[in-house]
């Protein structure tokens, strides 16, 4: 998968430049900012909450970040990181087990966002009044819809998967499906997949929009060989 890390030297979104990511003050901050998002909502978390958590004064909080709303976007970079590197080149060996692959790139997602299911919460309620969140998700979105596109083209290239929707409008689809049915798994928000379930019930939409069928094949080997 594509991945969607903050290039190398580069300060990460939101935060002060001046310290390297991993001063102390500073993951004390993103870890004070988690623990509090398991216990209330990102709108009644004050900064005044996460300096006393690190252990800091409200100055020196904001020689580390500028906001709050900057303490949310560098969580979201790191589960993204977090999620990027999970998935790893699991695309690039989709050919050898089509469903064992996409099942392995599916369930490292869920891991990656399921660890995290309270920071990915706050961003999904606050993305509607954040333009910064709404423009980082979107960044990401789009670099999983351009993997997943790439990797349909590649599977109708061999052969393996049929012609059929463009497979941008696919890949568009399926990461959209897949955002909204975690969303409701980890909130529990209405009708929801049973979290046990919920990786085997979107593999099973995957494999049927991408192949028309859940028993993809693997790659041939050639005549002759074993």
């Amino acid at each position: 998968m594509t991945s969607a890390r903050t290039p190398t030297g580069a300060v990460p979104r939101g935060r002060r430049a001046g310290r390297s990511t991993g001063d102390d003050r500073e993951t004390a901050i993103l870890a004070t900012a988690e623990r509090l998002l398991r216990e209330r909502p990102f709108g009644d978390i004050s900064i005044d909450d996460l300096a006393r958590g690190a252990g800091i004064s409200r100055p020196t909080f904001y020689f580390y970040f500028p906001s709050k709303d900057a303490v949310l976007l560098t969580l979201l970079d790191r589960v993204t990181e977090e999620a990027n590197a999970a998935a790893g080149d699991v695309l690039d060996r989709l050919a050898e087990d089509p469903r064992a692959r996409w099942r392995e790139l599916i369930a490292r997602f869920h891991a990656a966002f399921g660890g995290h299911r309270d920071v990915v919460l706050a961003c999904a309620q606050v993305r509607g009044t954040n333009p910064e969140v709404r423009r980082l998700w979107a960044e990401v979105l789009e670099r999983w819809v351009r993997a997943v596109q790439a990797a349909i083209e590649s599977e109708r290239a061999r052969g393996a998967a049929p012609d059929g929707l463009p497979a941008r409008d696919l890949a568009i689809a399926l990461n959209s499906m897949n955002e909204r049915v975690w969303y409701a798994t980890f909130a529990g928000d209405g009708p929801a997949v049973a979290e046990r379930d919920v990786v085997d019930v979107l593999l099973d939409v995957w494999l049927t929009a991408i192949y028309r069928t859940t028993t993809p094949p693997p790659v041939r080997s050639p005549a002759g060989t074993p």
